[in-house]
């Protein structure tokens, strides 16, 4: 692979040579893409002195400035797009038609970030409530947080990274990204592209490394906010760490689809199929649990069966292939395991297909299962019916997570049934849980997170308010 990217990380004014490399792994084949260049605790530090030196210079960039920016590197990046979606496929490992989509939302990302740099403005304030503020003039506006510290996964990184950077260009704030260590280097061409199209250089800086270098990134008191994508474990722990900084969490989750009595059941086996097994199942609201009312549920499973069976597992680099290798082969591991542990029927897959899993359906996987109450992130589907819609919706709640879940039903009282009952961050009738548009608020609830991603309202957690108040 040609690097299209100077050699070292994005630090301070210009590209900083590591004394060490890592090797970035083709999961399908276990070949090495690139060496890529390994961060340090110190590396670290000198991006965080950078970033907040140039935190004024940000600050008070002006708004056509930044959007020029934002849509710089979306243009730069649209006109590379092929390139870098083969890039994807390398790093992560991850069927071509994901990594299209995962360029195509990141296109999305940034252009949405560009539009509401133009939005950001404040109000007016009446002050005269109260007799004592007569005369008072009031307004509020919106103050970039301060240095922003976005961490990734390795599903999506482009995007991911694109949700953190975006939305801190657009609000003004220096921002400070660090990728999975095990796909890096889609991250590292599209800082390039922002700093090539304008941004002051230290204000959007990457510095990759283990957990040691991120421990330094967010114990920083001298940071505004931290915005992490990853497992609930690891942003419970970057959470505590990072007390009293503001900590967005977008964590994961076990996403439920109901499937009521009177649902389409042909549409709703089509849709588990698209939303359980996009991405090899590595996506954070890919479908994991299916509830399905028991008058149904036996030629539901039957039909989801039969449609699983004409998955097809592969290269990830061949535009039909759906479901390709894990990130690693520790991950394909325990996916096994948990599928071994469960108790559960293997009503179709559960074994190794060359140094992939088989698309999974497993029915009647028990509570206390990991498979039932963890996050797989892998290509398995769990069936289980239940004998009403209310059963179901207390099933879904019983989880600790809530990121999204969905229901299928030709009622409207059942679909805004589900949307109040159901504790989630989103609830999605008639369609897949992993349904995302990249404008709108998207976040959890319980273990899957708190705040919101999505520009426009990632900019309102990455801003702060500022009162005026004025006696003329």
């Amino acid at each position: 692979m040609k690097q299209e990217w100077p050699g070292g990380l994005p630090i301070g004014g210009g590209w900083v040579e590591t004394a060490d490399t890592t090797g970035v792994i083709f999961p399908y084949d276990g070949s090495t893409v690139a060496a890529a260049p390994l961060g340090t605790p110190e590396l670290a530090a000198r991006a965080l002195n950078a970033a907040l030196d140039v935190a004024p210079e940000m600050a008070a960039l002006p708004s056509h400035a930044r959007r020029a920016a934002l849509t710089g590197a979306r243009d730069a990046l649209r006109e590379r797009r092929d390139d870098v979606e083969r890039l994807l496929v390398l790093e992560t490992g991850k069927p071509l038609v994901d990594c299209r989509v995962e360029v195509d939302r990141t296109l999305v990302t940034l252009e949405t970030a560009a539009e509401e740099v133009a939005r950001l403005h404040g109000e007016t304030v009446p002050l005269d409530l109260l007799p004592s503020g007569e005369g008072l003039v009031g307004f509020w506006t919106r103050r970039p947080i301060g240095v922003v510290v976005g961490i990734t996964g390795f599903n999506y990184p482009l995007l991911l990274a694109a949700h953190k950077i975006a939305p801190a260009v657009a609000a003004g704030c220096p921002v400070i990204v660090k990728p999975a260590p095990a796909t890096p280097l889609a991250t590292l061409w599209l800082v390039h592209l922002l700093r090539e199209a304008g941004l002051p250089p230290a204000g959007v800086q990457l510095v990759t490394g283990d957990v040691e270098v991120g421990r330094r990134l967010v114990e920083d008191r001298r940071i505004g906010a931290v915005s992490f994508t990853g497992s609930a474990a690891a942003g419970h722990a970057i959470a505590r760490s990072a007390a009293p900084t503001k900590v967005l969490l977008e964590l994961g989750s076990n996403a439920a689809l109901v499937v009521a009595a009177d649902a389409d059941i042909e549409a709703a086996a089509d849709a588990v199929v698209r939303g359980g097994y996009y991405a090899s199942g590595q996506a954070c609201i890919s479908v994991q649990r299916v509830l399905v009312e028991e008058s149904v549920a036996e030629p539901f499973t039957a039909l989801l069966a039969a449609k699983v069976k004409g998955v097809t597992v592969g290269d990830p680099r061949l535009p039909g292939t759906r479901v390709a290798p894990l990130i690693d082969p520790a991950a394909t591991d325990r996916v096994l395991d948990w599928i071994a542990a469960s108790g559960a029927e293997v009503v179709t897959g559960g074994h190794r297909e060359g140094r992939a899993i088989a698309p999974t359906v497993l029915s009647g996987v028990p509570d206390g299962a990991a498979a039932w109450e963890e996050e797989i992130f892998g290509p398995v589907v769990c069936v289980r019916p239940v004998p009403s819609l209310d059963a179901a919706f207390d099933a879904v709640n019983a989880s600790r997570y809530g990121l999204h879940a969905a229901v299928f039903t030709r009622s409207l009282a059942t679909a805004f049934a589900a949307i109040d009952r159901i504790e989630a961050g989103g609830v999605v009738v008639n369609e897949v849980p992993g349904f995302r548009a990249d404008n709108m608020p998207y976040g959890g609830v319980k273990d899957s997170g708190a705040g919101r991603e999505g520009p426009r309202f990632a900019i309102e957690e990455l801003t702060v308010t500022r009162m005026a108040i004025i006696r003329p």
